[in-house]
Order: structure tokens, then C-alpha cells, then sequence
């Protein structure tokens, strides 16, 4: 459903080395020099946070009740700003993208996981022979030819055996989405109010509801300590010496610009305004949305886009308080494309503000992001479209610097936005 599309240069002759040196106030090589320390502190913050959800899973798996599930939950939703920001760091950067599919791949069909609501979920699907494949009730299962030995439930089996298993990206096994259904459970209200309610005692070894429960303990342990695992190692790639940084920073300075606008423009465009919304919308399908088992949504494309504008500013705020900054791609913008950059930075404001409505909306109770998404929800419907066309906006403003500046970048694109006869009806 994705494609790219590609902006090319233009011929404008104002290229990164069409200026004298004493003529820039800001330098391109420390505009991505920040780019990655604020990456090296972002990736921090989402490990630290994940370790935060570990620590409060662990408490709910040792005496698993209401109280301690809630705990659970909230750790869970408090560790997600923290890995959202750093999303506009996984186009343009192969490492980056690379490891992506381990912690936030998206959507995922839960029966591969564990028991479903069949009258709501569906009996079987044509293109995932797994998708009821149930492993926690399951101790073996069959991935085409081969039989997978599934009676101890590991990191391995998840990370190897189970993770797209069969080559169908909707088997994920392992990451954020993967727990958060182990927490929730299904939301099964369709476009209606509430989320998942998946009760504490499906991990209660003595009075276990849904049967299984040792096994889902064992799945929930596992799945949590991976997202641990491989958020170490996606942050291990930002630090000194670390691949994605090494990367980068042999590249040109123009080529390292140009590496943050494609990020920048990747997500606002095809994956935010597309994929993950205007999808949504034009099927009314709550299935399509981020966080879908949570109702999290909002705070999940919230964040993206503070993730967004404080890569574009270079200024990124911490878990503890203290604040990254340093040369920014909005200052170097100004300085070689004035009047581009200028309407892009308005139009960064402008998305935030959209998207902030939602987030509010969602946050004080009036309607969550997957009523919003809703057939006949006319002001749900506008809000969510008065986001995408901000996104587009976005996307549209960075083009236009990426132009005048004289780089040549290809942003990730969507079906949903470039030609929505090809998205498939449900």
C-alpha cells in the first residue's frame, strides 16, 4: 500500500555549497551533529521507559490483581512518548528502520497470540493461515512446511520463530502492540466508548480465567523483556561509535541534511497523514488505529509530531527535565530559504495544534480516536482530516525547503493519500 515519492532538486543554484562559508550562521555538519545527539538522548528516554513498564510488569506478574494490572497499563502508556519521539529517526536511517519492526510493528492480528472473540475478530483470514493460531493454547504450530515447537514460550520463539512468521507482516509477536493486547485484551466496542478489559486473573496461576494463564505469564514476561533487549540495541546505535550515528556521519554534510528531511517528510506524509490516519478514516476502521487496544491513539500521534518539531528546532526535552539543543535544521532552513522555511515552520505549529485537539479531545473523555475514525462521526471525521491536511502541509512545506535548498530526497507515500481507489474496502 506504500509507495515512494520522490522530490527532486531544483535548479535553483542556492545548493549547500552555492554560499560562501562566511555567508552561513549555521553550520550543515553541526545541524547533524545535533540530529544525532538528540537521537542518542530520545532512544535513552524510550529505554528507560520501557524499563519503567519491565519493572511494573514483573509487580503484576508476582501478585496479579486489578490494582497492579492498572499499574501495568499505565507504565505501558507512559513508555510510549518516549519511543514515538524518536520516530522521525527511522526513514533515512537503514539501521534505524531496520530494528523498527521489532518494537513497534503495526497492525498486528491477535490471534496469533492468544484466545480471541470470534464473532468480532472472525474465524480465519485468506491471506495469514496463523491468524488464530493462538500460541499461548497452542504448544505446537505449523508455519508452512515447518513445525514450531512452541511448549516453552521465550524470547527466542517470539523473535525468531513467531515475528512475521510465514513472511505476513501482521504476524507480530513481539514489541509495544504485541504487550499492549496481552494487557488489554480486545477493545471490542467497534467505533464506540472504551477499550480492551482483559482481566487480571488471565495471568492468576490459582484462579486463572480463560485458561492458559501460565503460559501468558510466560508470553507477557517474554515480550516485555525483548522490548528491553531491543531498545538497547536501537539505542546502542546512536551513541559514540554506534552504527546509525557512524553512518551518518560519514556522509556529506548535504547528504546528512538531506537524511533529517526525509525522516521528517517520511513520516508527516506517508506514515502519519497516511497510513496511520487517512487509512483509518476512509474505512471508518478501528482495526486502523495505532494503539487500538489502549485507546492510545491520540497520545501515540501526538507525540510523533512533537517528535517532528523537536528534530526540526532541535530541541528536545528529557525525562529528567534537561534539554538537547543545538544547531537546527529550522535555523539552517531560514537561512538558505527564508520564505519556504517560514511557512514550514507555521505549518509545523499548525499540525501540532490539530493534532493537540485530538489529543485533548481523547484525554478529557468527550470521544476517543477510535469514535472519531467512526461512519457518521461528521466532527470526529473533521477533526482527524483537519490533522491529515496539517500533516500534508507539513510534508508540502519540507518539500519545498528540501527544493530551494538544492537536496534531492524520496518520501515514503500512501495509497490512502495519492490514490485512495487502491485501498482496498472492508
Amino acid at each position: 500500500m506504500k509507495r515512494l515519492v520522490v522530490t527532486t532538486a531544483l535548479a535553483c543554484g542556492l545548493g549547500l555549497a552555492g554560499l560562501a562559508p562566511a555567508a552561513a550562521e549555521t553550520e550543515p555538519r553541526a545541524v547533524v551533529a545535533t540530529y544525532a545527539d538528540i537521537a542518542a538522548a530520545m532512544y535513552a528516554d524510550a529505554l528507560a521507559a520501557a524499563k519503567d513498564l519491565r519493572t511494573a510488569v514483573d509487580a503484576f506478574l508476582a501478585a496479579p490483581k486489578a490494582e497492579t494490572l492498572a499499574a501495568a497499563r499505565k507504565a505501558w502508556i507512559d513508555a510510549r512518548p518516549w519511543y514515538q519521539q524518536t520516530e522521525g529517526y527511522r526513514f533515512g536511517n537503514p539501521a534505524v528502520d531496520a530494528a523498527e519492526g521489532k518494537v513497534n510493528a503495526w497492525p498486528l492480528d491477535e490471534g496469533l497470540i492468544d484466545y480471541v472473540d470470534v464473532k468480532k475478530y472472525g474465524e480465519s483470514s485468506e491471506e495469514n493461515p496463523l491468524y488464530r493460531a493462538d500460541v499461548i493454547a497452542n504448544t505446537r504450530v505449523k508455519v508452512g512446511k515447518k513445525t514450531v515447537d512452541a511448549r516453552r514460550i521465550t524470547k527466542k520463539l517470539l523473535a525468531d520463530d513467531l515475528q512475521e512468521a510465514g513472511g505476513v507482516e501482521a504476524n507480530v509477536a513481539t514489541g509495544y502492540h504485541a504487550i499492549e493486547f496481552l494487557l488489554w485484551g480486545q477493545d471490542l466496542n467497534g467505533t464506540g466508548p472504551g477499550a480492551g478489559t482483559r482481566a487480571a486473573g488471565d495471568y492468576d496461576p490459582v484462579a486463572c480465567t480463560n485458561g492458559h494463564c501460565d503460559r501468558r505469564r510466560a508470553y507477557l514476561k517474554a515480550a516485555t523483556d525483548l522490548l528491553v533487549d531491543d531498545l538497547t540495541e536501537m539505542a546502542a546505535l546512536w551513541v559514540e561509535g554506534g552504527k546509525a550515528r557512524k553512518a551518518l556521519l560519514k556522509k556529506s554534510p548535504k547528504d546528512g541534511v538531506a537524511t533529517i528531511f526525509t525522516g521528517l517528510g517520511s513520516l508527516s506524509y506517508g506514515e502519519l497523514a497516511g497510513e496511520r490516519m487517512k487509512l483509518g478514516l476512509i474505512l471508518h476502521d478501528p482495526e486502523e488505529e495505532h494503539d487500538c487496544f489502549s485507546d492510545n491513539t491520540h497520545n501515540s500521534h501526538f507525540y510523533d509530531q512533537a517528535g517532528m518539531t523537536a528534530i526540526w528546532r532541535a530541541k528536545y526535552t528529557r525525562r529528567d527535565g534537561s534539554v538537547v539543543s543545538g544547531a537546527s535544521l529550522a535555523a539552517l532552513a531560514g537561512e538558505k530559504a527564508p520564505a519556504e522555511a517560514a511557512r514550514t515552520e507555521a505549518a509545523f505549529d499548525a499540525a501540532t495544534a490539530k493534532l493537540k485537539l485530538i489529543k485533548d479531545t481523547a484525554d478529557g473523555g468527550r470521544m476517543a480516536y477510535d469514535q472519531m475514525i467512526g461512519a457518521g462521526n461528521k466532527e470526529g471525521n473533521d477533526m482527524v482530516q483537519a490533522a491529515v491536511d496539517a500533516l500534508v502541509a507539513q510534508a508540502r512545506g519540507l518539500e519545498a525547503v528540501v527544493g530551494r535548498m538544492g537536496l534531492k530526497i524520496e518520501i515514503e507515500g500512501s495509497d490512502s493519500l495519492d490514490d485512495p481507489s487502491k485501498v482496498p474496502a472492508k
